[in-house]
C-alpha cells in the first residue's frame, strides 16, 4: 500500500494566494514610496501657494489641514469600519483642551522650547487615542442607533465637564497659551499665518500617508471584511470586536491631532468653539465628500471650512437686520450643508470623490474613442 505525501504551501505562497494580500514587502514598499511621493508633491504645491495668500487665506488653509486630520480618521471610522460616531466633535475638544493645558503649564513655568509644540500636539493624540479605546470598548458591544447614542452622549459631557470644573478648564471663558511666532531662522518679517498654515500641512500630511498606508495594509482589509460581514469575518479568524476598537482609536488618535492643531491656529480654546452640531458637520462633510476615501475627506475639510464661512460672508455683503444677521449665522451653514447633502446624494450616491472618479472615466473614454472617428 503506497501513501501519498502532500507538500504544504508555505506561509509566503499562501499570502499570494489571498485575495489583495501584498506578495512580500515589494508591493508594500512601493505603496509607501508612492504615498511618500504623493504627500511631498502636495506639500511642496500648498507651501507655494501659502507665499501667495494674504493672512486671512493662509489661516483658512490652516483650518482646512486642521479639519482634514479629522475628516480623514473619521471616515476610516465609518466608511471603511462601517460605526457610527455622533461624538468626534467632543474628541476634537478634548485634544484641544490638552494642548492648551500642555503649554499652559510650561509657560506658567518658565519653560520654553521648539519641542513644546510637537509634543502638545503627541500628548493630545494620546489623551484621545485613550478616550477612543474607552468609547471603542463600549461600541464593540453596541450597534446602529445605540452606538450613536452613546457617542453623542459623549459629545454633551466633554463640553458640561470644562463648565463643572473651572478650576481646570476656566469654563465658558476657556483657556489660552502662547501663539506659535515663526522660528527666526525664517526672518523678522515672516508672515505668522503663513507659519502656522505650515504647521497644520505638516500635521495634515502626516495623517494622511499613515492612513493611507493603514487602509490599504491587512488591518485595512480587515476593516472592510467587519464592516460587509461581521459573521464572515469571524469565520475567517479576524478578531472583530478588536477590529472596532482599534478603528475608533485610530479615529479618535486623529481628532485629537485635528482638534490640537485648531487650538493652535487661535492659540485659545473654549466650550463654544465644538458645539454639538460640529459632530453633525463632520459626519455630513465625509457623507458629502465620499465615504471610506481618504480624497473625500479632502472634499469634506474644504466644505467644512467654506460653508462655516459662509454666513459672515452673507452678513457682511448684505444690509440685513441684527435679528436675522444672527439667525443666520446660527442656521444658515447647517441649512446649506443640508441642502448640498441632498443634492450629491442624488447625483453622485457615493459623494463628491466618486462623481470625480466617474467624470474622469467618462472624459478617458471619449478621448480613447475620438481617434475613431
Amino acid at each position: 500500500m503506497t501513501t501519498t505525501r502532500t507538500e504544504e504551501a508555505p506561509p509566503s505562497a499562501l499570502r499570494r494566494l489571498l485575495p489583495g494580500a501584498p506578495a512580500g514587502g515589494g508591493p508594500r514598499s512601493a505603496t509607501l514610496l508612492r504615498h511618500l511621493a504623493v504627500a511631498v508633491l502636495a506639500g511642496t504645491l500648498v507651501v507655494l501657494l501659502t507665499n501667495q495668500l494674504p493672512p486671512y487665506q493662509n489661516l483658512q488653509v490652516a483650518r482646512v489641514c486642521a479639519f482634514l486630520c479629522v475628516t480623514a480618521g473619521y471616515t476610516v471610522l465609518v466608511g471603511l469600519n462601517g460605526q457610527l460616531s455622533l461624538g468626534h466633535g467632543a474628541l476634537m475638544a478634548t485634544g484641544a483642551y490638552t494642548v492648551a493645558l500642555v503649554q499652559q503649564g510650561f509657560d506658567d513655568r518658565g519653560v520654553r522650547g521648539w519641542w513644546i509644540l510637537p509634543g502638545s500636539l503627541l500628548a493630545a493624540v494620546a489623551v484621545t487615542a485613550l478616550g477612543g479605546l474607552v468609547v471603542g470598548l463600549a461600541a464593540a458591544r453596541l450597534r446602529g442607533p445605540y452606538l450613536a447614542g452613546v457617542t453623542l452622549a459623549v459629545a454633551t459631557l466633554v463640553p458640561a465637564v470644562t463648565t463643572i470644573f473651572t478650576g481646570v478648564f476656566n469654563g465658558e471663558q476657556g483657556l489660552r497659551f502662547p501663539a506659535q511666532t515663526p522660528p527666526a531662522a525664517l526672518g523678522e518679517y515672516f508672515q505668522p499665518e503663513r507659519w502656522l498654515a505650515w504647521i497644520a500641512l505638516a500635521a495634515a500630511l502626516l495623517t494622511m500617508v499613515l492612513l493611507a498606508n493603514l487602509v490599504r495594509s491587512r488591518f485595512g482589509r480587515s476593516l472592510r471584511a467587519v464592516r460587509d460581514d461581521e459573521v464572515a469575518a469571524r469565520l475567517t479568524g479576524i478578531p472583530v470586536a478588536r477590529t472596532q476598537v482599534l478603528a475608533f482609536v485610530v479615529s479618535a488618535a486623529c481628532a485629537g491631532l485635528g482638534g490640537g492643531v485648531y487650538a493652535v491656529l487661535t492659540a485659545t480654546v473654549a466650550p463654544g468653539k465644538f458645539p454639538l452640531d460640529l459632530s453633525l458637520f463632520l459626519l455630513m462633510a465625509i457623507v458629502i465628500g465620499g465615504l471610506g476615501s481618504l480624497a473625500g475627506a479632502v472634499w469634506g475639510a474644504l466644505l467644512l471650512v467654506a460653508l462655516q464661512d459662509l454666513p459672515g460672508l452673507l452678513t457682511d455683503h448684505l444690509d440685513l437686520p441684527a435679528a436675522l444677521a444672527q439667525r443666520l449665522e446660527g442656521n444658515l451653514a447647517l441649512a446649506v450643508f443640508g441642502l448640498i447633502l441632498i443634492v450629491v446624494m442624488l447625483a453622485a450616491p457615493g459623494g463628491l470623490q466618486a462623481g470625480v472618479r466617474a467624470l474622469a472615466t467618462r472624459l478617458r473614454a471619449t478621448v480613447r474613442r475620438a481617434p475613431d472617428r
